[in-house]
């Protein structure tokens, strides 16, 4: 049955919006390049959702209005929740969920829609059959692995690597079960006949469960260095699985909104492999870090090589310099340390000294992380320099600040061919004249490997809360340059 809108307009109208909605989605994917206008970006690609969902939702006659209506407060209303209460540290998980939400969307529609075709009496298509079985796939390796990536990132699942012959057999298990059950849905579709619950269509929901176990044990057994990688991808997975809903509803919009999003998430996925030297099959299968490193390693690196020094003379340092890189890692983002470096950072350029920060494409836990994070403490969009920029100024720096960073100015990557992080694109912050590396202990990052740069002789280490230090720095520059 027809709704409000399709009552009155020509079908050429829906197309149009869709149209519309695309047109804008492109845009903001295309703002979202830039820093400086991702956020009109983000408001752009919302403003071509709003006008897909509100479209869709008079055109079809869906559910009662008032139902519909309720469940798009109640969405939209959680949205916002999350929006502003999350805090910007746990913005990876909320991504992670978000990423999921999409997958299992797509798998519970594609579902729906075989059961809605079956009660009108209409016979299931392989054109259908196949698009729901592909969705159905997709959509639930997406909500759980999504689920599971989430967890490691809130510290409620273990971040030790499994990478067993036993945990592959397992995976191939689950991905052969919900192959054969998909077979079965547009081979058969009709096999179990009038046999009670037969129009739910059993296969279907056999090839979720089976593709739900796949998800989780795919994402299980990926080490915590891995997971701004495997956001990535599992965001190109909930666009693939939208837009294979897509096909399933003969939604246009949902189409161009899900190969959008995965084609980006891929190509994306593709950049983060290159900026930590790994290739996608090492990534999903290989296993990085999760331990605590070799502890007579760390103690042969470590003893009797490390400097430490204090914010008073930190600062004495900072008032002579010309130039000074701030480093920018997960520390930072778990002390909520960005507003004071950012202030810091303000002081220094207020009194002349050339600053930046060198920002490293995977440091922190979601591609963009430290870009986001110093975003919100107001720092300056051209302040922010990507490792290919920085780089070849650090000979010429007089100070470089590493503020909670670790595998991402690891000299090991370009010295150590043994190392797991050999061959890894680092911050060659150990060129630079001065070294003060702002960390709560000499503990291994991710990768689980000691980094030498703590025991370089222009290197001297700032021990503390990230927070707490760089606003020691902050008050004791403000003293010494009054």
């Amino acid at each position: 049955m027809a709704g409000v809108l399709a009552q009155y307009l020509p079908p050429a109208a829906l197309q149009l919006a869709y149209l519309i909605a695309g047109i804008l989605f492109i845009q903001g994917l295309r703002d979202m390049t830039h820093p400086r206008t991702a956020t009109r970006g983000n408001q752009i690609s919302a403003a071509g959702m709003f006008l897909a969902v509100v479209v869709t939702a008079l055109w079809f006659d869906i559910l009662s209005p008032l139902i519909l209506g309720a469940g798009l407060l109640v969405g939209g209303g959680i949205g916002v929740w999350l929006a502003v209460t999350v805090e910007t540290t746990e913005m990876p998980q909320l991504v992670g969920l978000f990423n999921g939400f999409g997958g299992g969307a797509s798998a519970l529609v594609a579902g729906a829609e075989l059961i809605d075709v079956l009660a009108v009496g209409d016979s299931l298509t392989i054109g259908l059959t196949a698009t729901a079985a592909i969705a159905g796939i997709i959509g639930s390796v997406t909500f759980w692995g999504s689920l599971v990536a989430a967890g490691k990132l809130h510290g409620l699942v273990g971040d030790s690597p499994v990478s067993t012959n036993v945990g592959h057999a397992i995976k191939v298990l689950f991905l052969g079960a919900a192959v054969v059950a998909g077979l079965v849905l547009v081979i058969q579709p009709d096999a179990l006949g009038n046999a009670p619950m037969a129009s739910w269509v059993p296969s279907y929901w056999v090839l979720v469960a089976a593709a739900s176990i796949l998800g989780i044990f795919l994402v299980v057994p990926i080490g915590g260095a891995d997971m701004p990688v495997v956001i990535a991808l599992l965001n190109s997975y909930s666009g693939l699985a939208a837009a294979t809903t897509g096909f399933v509803l003969g939604n246009t919009a949902l189409i161009i909104a899900g190969t959008l999003v995965g084609a980006s998430g891929l190509i994306l996925t593709v950049i983060m492999c290159e900026s930590m030297n790994r290739s996608l099959t090492n990534v999903l299968f290989g296993g990085l870090g999760g331990d605590d490193g070799d502890s007579e390693e760390m103690e042969d690196i470590y003893e009797g090589n490390i400097q430490e020094t204090s914010p008073e003379e930190v600062v004495m340092l900072l008032e002579t310099a010309d130039r000074v890189v701030v480093v920018p890692g997960y520390g930072m983002a778990v002390a909520q340390a960005q507003h004071a470096v950012a202030e810091l950072v303000e002081l220094l350029d207020e009194h002349g000294v050339d600053v930046e920060f060198g920002i490293h494409p995977v440091a922190g836990r979601m591609p963009g992380h430290m870009n986001a994070l110093l975003a919100e403490a107001d720092v300056p969009y051209d302040k922010m320099r990507e490792l290919e920029e920085v780089n070849p100024t650090f000979s010429q720096t007089d100070v470089a600040i590493v503020c909670g960073a670790n595998d991402v100015v690891n000299p090991r990557a370009n010295e150590d061919d043994g190392s797991p992080i050999s061959g890894m694109p680092v911050l060659n912050v150990a060129e630079a004249n001065t070294v003060i590396v702002n960390k709560r202990s000499l503990s291994p990052g991710f990768s689980g490997i000691p980094n030498p740069l703590f025991a370089r002789d222009n290197t001297s280490m700032l021990f503390g809360d990230a927070k707490e230090s760089m606003q020691d720095l902050v008050n004791d520059y403000k003293e010494a340059t009054d």
